[in-house]
């Protein structure tokens, strides 16, 4: 339990009221009071979203504008990919891209979206980290750029097969968006910012709403009947069924883009023999990843039997073994299989599908082999 002076210390989003009256079981997670589940229960949400569409609250989240002072949002591209491996300068207007902040170790900082909103860029930060995002960028961006906290605003994601439908009836461009547009839009009449995107997998939206319409947004969202709002549990199911990495668990400053098996967000004009290769933290150990490998890697795990093997269980190359090999960094049951699954790192030797490993779960080894992901296959509108 929470000390009160704790309690009274988290924050709340402009959706607490609402949480509390659709019967939302409020939990700490982030420094906010957020809802980790309804009288649904997390199960029931996991598979209504799976099946029709779920209304998630993650307004914790950190939105911030990058405003190039030049007035040429290519200036702010440019300048962010000092801070990023990813290439910015080539996300076209109603774009967005999925990138990473990395250390001088390489190691990731937050994982973040960053999209151009074509005079400035507009990016989306994790919750746990936005207050040091926003000072890095303010550290090293302040001379090529505004940076614009833009704490009056909510986030609110819709997601799910039926997500299209129901964004529709409030929104008529919502049909023609494809998987990454993002811009702003009129949503109900207010003025917010979608992008087709999302954290389950699903087909789905995230939308930035003055934070003032929060509320009457997310109720006429809910007034479709194939919306349910969905809680944290059932929000960090579908993101492993998905094989996303969730920040300070799978991914962290310890961590190359490379060990996490991100490759694919890193486009080649960043790595060696591109346009603009290097000139972010941390390049000359991310490249040398690119270039020669790395010695772990983070994979899928599917478990023989039916027990969840939970974050934190150390792995083994065989079933006697005294020496760790690494570790799992997400896990539970996968309500959409019926089965558990779970990610981890493991020596790049061992990192083969098929791979039979060991996690030591209440004094005993439970074999595990390396699995293909997402575990379940994502269904983004192309």
């Amino acid at each position: 339990m929470l000390a009160r002076d704790d309690q009274d210390s988290l924050k709340r989003t402009p959706l607490y009221a609402l949480h509390v009256s659709l019967g939302g079981k409020m939990v700490p997670f982030a420094g906010y009071e957020m809802p980790v589940q309804y009288p649904t229960g997390v199960l029931k949400e996991h598979l209504h979203t799976r099946a029709a569409a779920g209304l998630f609250d993650v307004s914790h989240m950190g939105q911030i504008a990058l405003r190039p002072k030049s007035g040429k949002v290519e200036d702010a591209a440019r300048a962010l990919e000092r801070l990023v491996p990813q290439d910015i300068v080539a996300i076209p207007n109603g774009r967005q891209r999925y990138a990473q902040f990395t250390n001088a170790d390489g190691g990731i900082l937050d994982d973040l979206m960053v999209a151009n909103f074509g005079d400035y860029l507009f990016l989306v930060v994790n919750a746990a980290c936005k207050a040091e995002d926003e000072a890095h960028l303010r550290a090293h961006l302040s001379d090529d750029c505004i940076i614009d906290s833009l704490t009056d605003r909510a986030l609110i994601a819709l997601q799910g097969p039926k997500a299209e439908s129901a964004l529709a009836k409030l929104c008529a461009e919502t049909p023609s968006l494809k998987f990454m547009d993002a811009g702003p839009r009129k949503v109900d009449g207010l003025d917010c910012y979608v992008s087709r995107s999302g954290y389950t997998g699903e087909d789905g939206f995230e939308i930035s709403v003055p934070a003032a319409d929060a509320e009457r947004l997310a109720k006429a969202l809910l007034a479709d009947s194939d919306v349910l709002p969905i809680g944290l549990g059932a929000r960090d199911s579908l993101r492993l069924e998905a094989g996303l990495c969730l920040y300070g668990h799978d991914i962290d400053t310890a961590t190359t883009p490379v060990e996490a098996a991100l490759e694919w967000s890193v486009q080649k004009s960043r790595r060696t023999g591109g346009a603009r290769a290097g000139g972010f933290p941390g390049a000359d150990k991310i490249l040398a990843h690119f270039d020669q490998g790395a010695a772990r890697r983070r994979v899928g795990l599917r478990a023989e039997g039916r027990a969840p093997v939970r974050e934190g269980a150390v792995l083994f190359a065989d079933a006697t073994s005294s020496e760790p090999i690494g570790k799992v960094t997400s896990g539970g049951f996968g309500p959409t299989l019926n089965a558990p699954v779970a990610m981890g790192y493991v020596p790049t030797a061992l990192s083969a599908l098929g791979t039979q490993v060991y996690a030591e779960v209440r004094g005993q080894r439970l074999p595990l082999a390396v699995a293909a992901m997402p575990f379940v296959k994502n269904t983004y509108k192309r």
